[in-house]
């Protein structure tokens, strides 16, 4: 008798299916798409959302005409749920007799491109069950309403309800093809790349690094502001002798070493926008991330926590 009263009480305690419904529509902005995530009717989802609430004794949303938004109790509550349910799908899988897990990573093209796909192979391999899908793009994720588990971002690594972590200082300088510099005699002061077409012009890491070289007004105001989306393809205009581009030299040492690529000078600049890798402070302990940081800490020779 004693053990059903406890299993009741638990119960009641942690209404796991409430709080699943509750997780889908504070991720999802949505009853209607919290519904359809979980094949449930939109009265459904309203019910357990209310069943929680009662439970709780506070609301979760405001309802608004066509909109829900999280009450405070509601903010505090969504990201500890997330993890929980993170956590149990890991425990889940770690026993299952698929026991591949999910990890989602969102990145810079520049940065999947140039380190991360190259060196993910011995991420997988020391975690064969740990599956990895990659998506990529500039844009600044809000992980409220993209799925992702981790991001690798550029920038100062102050982002609100985020724990970041320093992977690599972004230094860059001027890159061309030895062909290129060839065919002006060669490249031997910084004021010589100006006789050559400047890939992005309009990149103020250019402004930086001319003032650092000595040459404090380049005259790139004139010049054409194309911009090629990402700095890897930039790195293939100037491999191809399309022009000069300003990169990051920890990116191309195979092209370097290769003679591809040609370093002019050592004059490196840093406008203090680093990679950094990050996720929901709410999320550390989720196994699969804490993995993965663990990880590409080590590869970059970074202290763990």
């Amino acid at each position: 008798m004693h053990k059903e009263s406890l299993s009741m009480k638990l119960s009641k305690q942690f209404p796991l299916n409430a709080l699943r419904v509750f997780e889908a529509a504070a991720r999802l902005g949505s009853f209607t798409r919290a519904g359809e995530e979980l094949g449930m009717t939109q009265t459904a989802v309203s019910y357990q959302i209310k069943l929680l609430e009662e439970n709780i004794g506070e609301p979760l949303f405001l309802r608004r005409p066509r909109q829900i938004v999280l009450t405070e109790v509601g903010e505090r509550l969504a990201p500890k749920v997330s993890e929980a349910f993170s956590i149990l799908q890991d425990a889940m899988a770690s026993v299952s007799d698929d026991p591949e897990i999910m990890l989602l990573i969102h990145s810079t093209p520049t940065f999947a491109s140039q380190w991360l796909a190259r060196h993910l192979g011995s991420f997988q391999l020391k975690h064969p069950n740990i599956a990895v899908r990659l998506s990529t793009s500039d844009t600044i994720i809000d992980f409220s309403r993209v799925s992702s588990d981790i991001a690798i971002r550029s920038g100062r690594g102050a982002w609100p309800g985020l724990r970041a972590h320093l992977l690599m200082k972004v230094n860059f300088t001027p890159m061309l093809s030895p062909e290129l510099a060839a065919s002006i005699g060669g490249v031997h002061t910084p004021s010589d790349l100006l006789k050559l077409r400047i890939i992005d012009a309009g990149d103020p890491w250019w402004v930086q690094w001319f003032e650092a070289a000595g040459v404090p007004d380049p005259g790139l105001q004139g010049r054409p502001r194309s911009r090629l989306g990402a700095q890897s393809f930039e790195a293939s205009a100037a491999i191809a002798g399309q022009g000069v581009a300003v990169l990051t030299p920890e990116f191309y040492v195979d092209d370097l070493a290769a003679g591809r690529l040609l370093q002019p000078f050592d004059i490196l600049c840093n406008d203090g926008m680093n990679y950094w890798l990050a996720y929901p402070e709410s999320r550390r302990h989720t196994p699969r991330i804490r993995a993965f940081k663990n990880w590409i800490l080590g590869e970059f020779g970074m202290p763990l926590e």
